[in-house]
């Protein structure tokens, strides 16, 4: 006799209870923040498709990462945009370069905040793709060598960890030989192991001034149609070297966060892409749903589905709402 005897209502009947009965919690510290920093002083320029979202300078990033640390958000991973671009990238692998200034920065003024670094070319080339463009083609193995140089630069400025985002094949272990060669064995390396090539990247686009100046980016990320490929990926990548994984989008991958969960037993990363958080801004600011809400229920869901640590541009205001 399942009813009346067995009342699953019961245990939500006040706030108090939902909490005691509640499977899945949030933390601040488990929130990863992207900041894009930009040359200049004294600037936050918004992002127009990410409200309140800014391009920063190093000084304002400073201020911001003094607020993201008494927040107690779990650190900041850092997008550069140069003053100049180049076909080689160079300002990626620059020890002078807007990042690696950025990393000195930030760790002389707040240095218990941890910073990640994102490792890839696309912000800093003049094509705006990934790696070494040959005859119209990104050359896989060429492009290694810049990987190694931008993580060993960043780590040797002061980054607490290095996250390659390119998708190029043999990236973790370059950067991992690099790394150790360079003497900085205990560094880790959280790998975009399953990066898709989605349209919820758009808004990314404006904010680090990366789309690429021809075609796309879909012969080197993955196929959105494809989940045991994603494994794949994550186990090579596992193989060579890297610390932590992740699975970029979040939330219309969640299958993937959940296989992924199942599979590996070392800490899971989502990022919840621009387009995730664009969405949900728009729709807030055109009154068709509550922006607290959605901002916590797509975090919770996040960590429902296996995230150990979630990237979200909401994690300053998601800290806020956890602290009351």
């Amino acid at each position: 006799m399942p009813f009346p005897i067995h009342r699953p209502r019961r245990l939500r009947t006040t706030e108090a209870m939902r909490s005691l009965a509640c499977e899945t919690r949030l933390h601040p510290a488990s929130f990863i923040l992207p900041l894009f920093i930009c040359p200049g002083e004294g600037i936050r320029r918004p992002i127009s498709s990410m409200p309140p979202q800014c391009q920063l300078s190093i000084d304002t990033a400073v201020e911001e990462c003094r607020e993201i640390h008494a927040l107690g958000i779990g650190g900041v991973i850092l997008f550069g945009l140069p003053a100049t671009k180049d076909e080689c990238g160079s300002e990626g692998y620059d020890d002078n370069g807007i990042v690696q200034r950025a990393i000195r920065a930030i760790k002389s003024a707040v240095p218990e905040l941890l910073i990640i670094t994102d490792v890839c070319n696309c912000e800093y080339t003049s094509h705006g793709h990934c790696g070494k463009v040959v005859d119209g083609y990104v050359d896989n193995d060429a492009t290694l060598e810049w990987l190694a140089a931008g993580a060993v630069s960043h780590v040797r400025a002061g980054a607490d960890m290095v996250a390659p985002s390119d998708m190029m094949d043999g990236r973790v272990a370059a950067i991992r030989t690099a790394l150790d060669k360079n003497g900085y064995l205990t560094t880790p390396i959280l790998a975009y192991s399953a990066k898709y090539a989605s349209v919820f990247y758009g808004p990314f686009r404006e904010a680090a001034e990366s789309a690429p100046q021809f075609g796309d980016r879909r012969s080197y990320q993955m196929d959105p149609a494809n989940s045991r490929e994603a494994m794949r990926e994550i186990e090579l990548d596992l193989e060579e070297g890297a610390d932590m994984i992740m699975v970029k989008p979040a939330m219309p991958y969640l299958d993937i966060v959940r296989q992924a969960r199942d599979r590996f037993d070392v800490p899971l990363c989502v990022y919840q892409v621009s387009g995730e958080y664009s969405m949900i801004m728009a729709a807030a600011q055109n009154g068709w749903m509550d922006e607290e809400r959605a901002m916590m229920e797509s975090l919770t869901c996040l960590r429902r589905a296996g995230a150990d640590l979630i990237i979200t541009y909401f994690a300053k205001p998601a800290a806020r709402v956890l602290g009351r």
